[in-house]
């Protein structure tokens, strides 16, 4: 589903510290199922649901801002990740000489 422009909420399940990417699954809504059985999995391997996670935290974030054929919002509710977008939407002004909107 594509629509002109989306807006996208990202949530404290998505956090970027020090240009770092870190995910948390606890705070993901409780009955999302992608995340399901994430607890029991990292009790057998915790460093491959780690990535499991990571994986599939940034794919969500990454689908729902691709779906606007013109445009996407970001508003993120932690101000370090929000100043990450900000500067990255910034150096890809600069490389691609495209007026983006902040």
């Amino acid at each position: 589903l594509e629509v002109d422009y989306i807006g996208v909420i990202v949530g404290e399940d998505l956090i970027v510290r020090n240009g770092k990417v870190l995910v948390d699954p606890n705070k993901r809504d409780k009955h999302d199922s992608t995340v399901r059985g994430w607890k029991t999995m990292a009790k057998e391997n915790k460093t491959a649901t780690q990535e499991l996670m990571l994986q599939i935290i940034k794919n969500t974030y990454r689908t729902l801002m691709t779906r606007g054929m013109k445009g996407c919002y970001i508003y993120c509710v932690d101000v370090e990740t929000s100043k990450y977008f900000k500067s990255a939407i910034m150096n890809l002004e600069i490389v691609s000489d495209k007026k983006v909107s902040v």
